[in-house]
């Protein structure tokens, strides 16, 4: 319907050179050579200023590549440098490569068929070829090889959720565990296959994984969740160890790491009904140091202080996540840590917003990141610094604190 009304304007007289063109641009990530099954956008733009009846895209064999088209082709109207008004085609598909050379794509050819001075004629409009060598990679992993799984993306988050608290469980009582992979700059099938989450003492029965591509004006995000059962078999701490997911940062060209965090299956939550308190606060580093044993994380987001004042933290995996970010220089992918790290403890943010310099450090880095031209960053490792401070807990100062008239302890929503 669309394509009929942006052919009903004034037919030309005549077909003339450069009223039809065609043009396929490859988009490579940080301007370099792609390695083996990594993404390469192929962005087709036409540009038409004859009236169009009827078209079709003719894809040449794309030899030695796997491809996808990405979204609906768009048609539109356009004004060009001259004033003259024309046709707009775009259609963007991703590309693969199944290994390392120097590769060629033939043409793309868009068949039109025009109304020529009243007349029906058909044309072949040509793009060039492109020429897109695939780069060999060197050292260990990539690829090629069988473990680790390669997984090349612009961004990789993981998240994590229980239901109920593995802590809480019993012997013979079962918890369900949904993880979250997310990759922007890929497409559903090239992320990993389900970790195996095996250890002494648990039952596990992995449940169906759900992979899902999400098309994005900045290309497709990738999402994969998998599901376990999990149940105690014995009456006695079980810890899980955090599962390290490695990946191909395709704009920095490094390998970095994402991570499925550690657990503890049993124990009892720290607040939980029986626990008696007064061992909790006359040893808060004791209890600490053995949390940070059996979790792997630690007990730094519930973070007991001297005399049991309730403090807050982001957790371990979250605060190395922004020092990486910070060290690279890396805006984009501090506040997308910053983000994960948040849902989890949104706690953490409201105490942020009232601290002035946190505050404007926060918004001076969503300017940085989300403005219109970008902003100048803030300064990132200082940053980085001041979120893996722990802070106090609000409403977590006791009513005897004499402070209060003076600091003003807000009121628990």
């Amino acid at each position: 319907m669309l394509l009929g009304t942006l052919a009903a304007g004034p037919a030309r007289a005549e077909i003339e050179p450069g009223d039809l063109t065609l043009t396929v641009t490859p988009e490579r990530n940080g301007n370099a050579d792609p390695f083996a099954r990594e993404m390469v956008l192929l962005r087709i733009h036409g540009v038409y200023k004859q009236q169009i009846l009827l078209e079709e895209v003719v894809q040449p064999t794309l030899a030695n590549f796997s491809w996808t088209q990405l979204g609906r082709d768009a048609w539109s109207r356009t004004k060009l440098s001259d004033g003259q008004s024309a046709i707009a085609f775009d259609r963007v598909i991703a590309i693969f490569p199944h290994h390392a050379g120097d590769f060629t794509l033939d043409p793309f050819i868009h068949r039109l068929t025009l109304s020529d001075a009243g007349e029906r004629k058909v044309v072949d409009v040509r793009s060039g070829p492109i020429s897109l060598p695939v780069a060999t990679w060197k050292g260990a992993g990539g690829p090629d090889a069988k473990e680790p799984w390669w997984l090349p993306a612009r961004d990789v988050s993981i998240t994590d959720s229980w239901s109920p608290d593995p802590e809480t469980l019993k012997v013979g009582e079962s918890a369900r565990r949904i993880v979250t992979v997310e990759a922007q700059g890929m497409v559903a099938e090239g992320l990993p296959p389900r970790p195996v989450m095996r250890t002494r003492g648990i039952l596990t029965f992995a449940g169906p994984v759900n992979r899902e591509t999400i098309i994005t004006p900045q290309g497709p995000v990738a999402r994969v969740t998998y599901q376990w059962d999990v149940k105690p078999a014995i009456d006695e701490i079980i810890p899980l160890n955090a599962i390290t997911v490695p990946w191909f940062d395709t704009v920095s060209r490094t390998m970095r790491e994402a991570e499925i965090p550690a657990r503890q299956i049993g124990g009892g939550l720290p607040d939980r009904a029986g626990e008696a308190p007064r061992e909790v606060s006359a040893s808060p580093y004791a209890v600490a140091a053995s949390g940070l044993a059996a979790f792997g994380l630690g007990l730094a987001l519930l973070g007991y202080g001297v005399g049991g004042t309730g403090r807050l933290r982001l957790d371990a995996a979250s605060r190395r996540a922004l020092r990486r970010a910070a060290t690279a220089g890396d805006a984009t992918a501090f506040r997308a840590a910053l983000g994960q790290s948040l849902q989890a403890e949104p706690e953490i943010a409201r105490v942020w917003r009232g601290q002035p310099e946190t505050a404007a450090s926060l918004a001076a880095l969503d300017r940085a990141v989300y403005a219109p031209g970008g902003a100048e960053t803030p300064d990132l490792r200082r940053l980085a610094t001041r979120l893996s401070r722990p802070v106090r807990q609000p409403g977590s100062v006791r009513e005897t604190d004499p402070l209060k008239p003076l600091d003003g302890v807000p009121d628990r929503p």
